[in-house]
């Protein structure tokens, strides 16, 4: 099963792909979307839904997991990262890939054991997991294949969200 995991912004989206066969997973390819600060916001949804829609189609993921939206202590920066998350979310409903969604806390208690790790602690623990040769960077792309990876474990029916029950039902 292959799976691409998506950290959603508007300023840089982080994804990953990772392959899971069997027990074993394996990393693909990670990178992130970014859009400048000077482009209007319309101009950066519409780069981001285009980006997204290359990956799902260079990758052909059988799942995406996307990160859900967490508290932000900024409305306005909610707000866009809301809307970014939205044209995400539309280019995987356009794609017919099933998606599933992971709150930060879930991600990071799967991949470290620990709800509130940090993001370099993501980083380092991406490199062991997927025995990479350096941490992913940015780290929104480290953020995506946690994603992709917490999606990966809890495929295998003993994950205590049942997410293989879920992807089969669709």
């Amino acid at each position: 099963m292959r799976i691409l995991g998506i950290d959603p912004g508007y300023g840089i989206v982080g994804y990953g792909v990772v392959e899971k066969t069997g027990n074993r997973i394996v990393h693909v390819a990670h990178g992130a979307i970014t859009t400048g600060k000077e482009e209007h916001f319309e101009d950066r949804l519409d780069y981001i839904y285009s980006e997204i829609s290359k990956i799902i189609s260079t990758y052909n993921p059988s799942l995406v997991a996307i990160e859900s939206l967490y508290f932000y202590k900024n409305a306005k920066t909610a707000i866009y990262v809301g809307e970014a998350r939205g044209v995400i979310l539309l280019a995987i409903k356009h794609s017919g890939i099933p998606f599933v969604e992971f709150t930060p806390h879930q991600v990071k208690q799967t991949v470290t054991g620990y709800g509130r790790a940090e993001k370099s602690q993501i980083q380092k623990v991406m490199k062991m997991l997927l025995k990479l040769y350096e941490v992913p960077k940015p780290d929104d792309a480290a953020d995506a294949l946690a994603v992709a990876w917490c999606a990966a474990v809890t495929s295998s029916g003993s994950g205590q969200l049942g997410l293989l029950n879920q992807f089969n039902q669709k």
